[in-house]
């Protein structure tokens, strides 16, 4: 082999060689993934495999176009897996090829919903999505009285529709009022912080009054459905999308799959694919295709099945807890993954309870709640199982980090009273500043020490070696 010249050799030096900056902060991270508690529902935590294919050598190759109909030369191999990941793709989701297709090349879940708009409808056309507030996604039409937030509300006219009041389920009879008035072309389903199943069969019966395409976006589910333990949306729906790094458990990506049986979707495939490519996106990420067929080959296992059922069993058990400590739950339960805390009974905000969680190790995130007057300023939390799960974590585990988000909840009470203001600077103040006559502080550090050494019980997957405390992390023990 010819020897390497000087201004090459940086090409094979490993990371800690070459920039060990960015490897202090990735071992800072896998610090703090392994010494404390990831409950954010939209995270999971990925196999070694996934990483492994993700950080390829294929991140090399250019390959806009589609297998067999490249820009470029030199794809043969770039082919052969696409091609792959859409044969597991439509196995993991047990659907038939002949009636289903998938594209599997849009880079996140919000790309992939752009994607499907620009292939279903024209701009300016009318869509219907679940008001963010309510638990929806900003790419199911968000917008407020002052701004059209994101390119779903500004390319296409949207009108949310929203949940039952006293039940705070989807309100169908609602939508369906609201349909027949705004005549939408497109009704989409699915959100990001709703703790039950949705009907499809209403849902497609709605779509068919108005002729309108009836879109599910399953991103935070999708894992749950690839494994039957929720409804299956294909049954009943034109397209449906989703993210892959969720309740999937893979790398960071998006997939759509689109109807091709039926006069309504003779052209679906071709307007799905130019939506993607050229119309919203360039060439694509080969290594996270890799990534997601590695994936999509593990949700097509039998411990997939095994691993869902306790990822909703986890979520239940963690929201019996919390009902047994007297706490406000959305719809009292849950169904699938995520657990919605009600925190204005209690006078707190959610951006205070996430911000105890970080002091602590808890990884949280603060939510809108139903009836709260804007997402801006979240009365809840919105907790997920997924990563715990992945963690080893079981009922009884789950049971102790209930246990743990109640004493974090009441110390955000203590900190806020000693805080003698609501403003969100005096509450971290109080948390991070020993003071006279207050025991804020001292119980944060108290709590976390009781975090962090729970934690640190529990694997994290895609770590191999020992796991040492990397420069840069200080802590109190």
């Amino acid at each position: 082999m010819a020897s390497t010249p000087d201004f090459n050799k940086p090409l094979y030096a490993p990371l800690a060689e070459i920039d060990p900056e960015v490897q202090n902060i990735i071992d800072k991270e896998t610090w703090r993934q392994y010494s404390g508690l990831e409950l954010i529902a939209s995270e999971n935590l990925t196999s070694r495999a996934v990483m492994e294919a993700n950080g390829s050598i294929l991140t090399n190759k250019y390959s806009e176009g589609l297998p067999n109909a490249r820009y470029y030369g030199g794809n043969e191999w770039i082919d052969e897996l696409e091609l792959l990941c859409r044969k597991r793709a439509l196995e993991a989701f047990h659907l038939d090829p002949a009636k289903w297709g998938v594209n599997v090349q849009p880079y996140s879940g919000s790309t992939a919903n752009f994607a499907a708009l620009t292939a279903l409808l024209q701009p300016q056309d009318r869509l219907m999505g679940l008001g963010l507030p309510d638990g929806g996604h900003l790419t199911h039409g968000y917008y407020t009285a002052k701004k059209k937030m994101t390119a779903s509300s500004i390319y296409f006219q949207s009108l949310p529709y929203g949940l039952d009041p006293e039940t705070q389920l989807i309100d169908y009879k609602g939508l369906a009022t609201q349909a027949k008035l705004f005549k939408p072309r497109l009704i989409i389903c699915g959100a990001s912080a709703y703790p039950r199943d949705w009907d499809y069969p209403a849902l497609r019966k709605i779509a068919d009054d108005h002729g309108a395409y009836l879109m599910a976006d399953i991103a935070h589910t999708s894992g749950l459905v690839a494994a039957q333990e929720l409804a299956d949306p294909f049954a009943y729906c034109d397209v449906v999308t989703t993210t892959t790094h969720k309740t999937l458990r893979g790398p960071r990506a998006g997939l759509i799959f689109f109807r091709k049986d039926g006069e309504n979707h003779k052209d679906l495939e071709k307007r799905v694919n130019d939506a993607v490519f050229p119309a919203c996106q360039g060439g694509p990420h080969n290594n996270t295709i890799a990534g997601i067929a590695t994936t999509l080959y593990q949700a097509s296992q039998p411990s997939w099945k095994a691993y869902a059922k306790q990822v909703v069993a986890n979520a239940r058990a963690l929201a019996d807890e919390l009902v047994k400590h007297g706490y406000k739950l959305q719809t009292g339960g849950t169904d699938n993954h995520l657990v919605l805390w009600d925190l204005r009974p209690l006078g707190l905000t959610g951006s205070k309870v996430e911000k105890v969680g970080d002091l602590l190790g808890i990884t949280i995130n603060k939510n809108a709640v139903s009836g709260d007057a804007s997402a801006q300023v979240p009365g809840g939390i919105r907790l997920g199982t997924s990563a715990l799960t992945s963690r080893n974590m079981l009922e009884a585990d789950v049971r102790k980090v209930a246990d743990f988000l109640h004493r974090s909840v009441q110390l955000s009470l203590l900190l806020q009273k000693e805080a003698g203001t609501k403003m969100l600077k005096d509450f971290v103040r109080v948390a991070t500043v020993e003071e006279e006559g207050k025991v804020g502080a001292q119980k944060v550090r108290e709590l976390r020490r009781a975090v962090r050494e729970f934690a640190r019980q529990w694997p994290v997957p895609g770590i191999t070696g020992e796991i040492k405390r990397p420069a840069g992390i200080e802590e109190d023990d």
